[in-house]
């Protein structure tokens, strides 16, 4: 199916990676050949990356994480993004994450905090989920020795992991904590029903199909009923919910649920801003990373997150 892609995305169409749910397996060796073919990341000048461990909840292994911390001097605690991955659940892993967080520490000056969760079908949900909860955990609990405002903690993710940090908010709403100021959805993965028009329209879509879509749900709640800490799209109440900036693609299988929970925050009267780039497809962002629609993707990241985390420190102080 051929679509009016942006001419600034078209170009990296024929060398998109295969991405396969059916071959698990496969797709993950596939991508992770690619990755060690690649040049290795390099941060650059500006911030500082460490390798941590979080404790697990509840008897569950402990988490891995990487912390991107800005070296510029502040003035004192610096807001943090607890950020999430993509991958459908099943694939992908924290280390793809650092540039953006090595970006969002430079440009809103974060502390980036990127959750090694373990996968389906390996690991069911909740496993991942309460890996994400155990990370939040202890950015809150460890805020101190980490340099954080512990009321400046944002939950965002990509795609799959967009639909964990949803969960996150839904599941701090839900409990009282009150830990999470803001959520940063990008491309986000929030309903496992499957039956919405953008659904219907691209079943054979570019890196993300409906077809990866059915199993990757499959694998993740592994026959066991929907939650809405697991597919945000169900909750039925969203009022109380920390305000949110969600981005969709264009030609995406998940365009269509992206919008309707940016739609029901709005209704809820949670402040929800949202964003659809034109000619864009899933992912596109991180693979046509020099086109001037993904930085204007990547860019309006990162804005967003900077004014959500002054306007919650000018709220305090007033």
């Amino acid at each position: 199916m051929s679509h009016p892609y942006d001419r600034e995305v078209a170009p990296v169409i024929p060398y998109l990676p295969r991405v396969d749910v059916a071959d698990v397996d496969g797709t993950r060796a596939g991508l992770a050949a690619a990755a060690s073919a690649a040049p290795s990341f390099e941060p650059g000048p500006g911030v500082r990356i460490e390798a941590r461990t979080a404790p697990g909840l509840d008897g569950a292994p402990p988490v891995d994480v990487y912390v991107v911390t800005p070296t510029a001097p502040a003035d004192g605690p610096r807001p943090a993004l607890v950020w999430l991955h993509g991958g459908g659940f099943v694939i992908g892993d924290a280390a793809e994450s650092l540039p953006f967080l090595c970006r969002a520490a430079q440009e809103a000056g974060t502390v980036g905090v990127s959750v090694q969760y373990r996968l389906a079908p390996e690991t069911a949900f909740p496993g991942a989920f309460d890996d994400a909860r155990a990370a939040l955990a202890w950015v809150a609990t460890e805020a101190g020795e980490l340099g954080v405002d512990a009321g400046r903690i944002a939950v965002g993710g990509q795609s799959a992991g967009g639909a964990l940090a949803a969960g996150l908010a839904l599941h701090d709403r839900d409990t009282g904590a009150r830990r999470v100021a803001f959520q940063l959805l990008d491309i986000p993965v929030v309903d496992d029903r499957i039956d919405t028009e953008s659904m219907r329209d691209y079943p054979d879509a570019l890196l993300w199909h409906r077809r990866n879509a059915e199993l990757s749900w499959a694998g993740y709640l592994a026959g066991a009923p929907a939650t809405p800490y697991a597919a945000p799209g169900r909750a039925t109440d969203l009022r109380g919910l920390p305000p949110a900036f969600i981005t969709v693609n264009q030609f995406d299988p998940l365009r269509d649920e992206g919008l309707e929970y940016a739609r029901r925050l709005a209704h809820a009267d949670v402040p929800t801003e949202v964003h659809m780039y034109a000619g864009t497809f899933h992912g596109s962002s991180g693979v046509a990373v020099s086109a001037a629609v993904s930085q204007r993707q990547n860019s309006d990241l990162c804005a967003a997150l900077a004014r959500a985390v002054t306007a919650i420190a000018e709220e305090a102080h007033a």
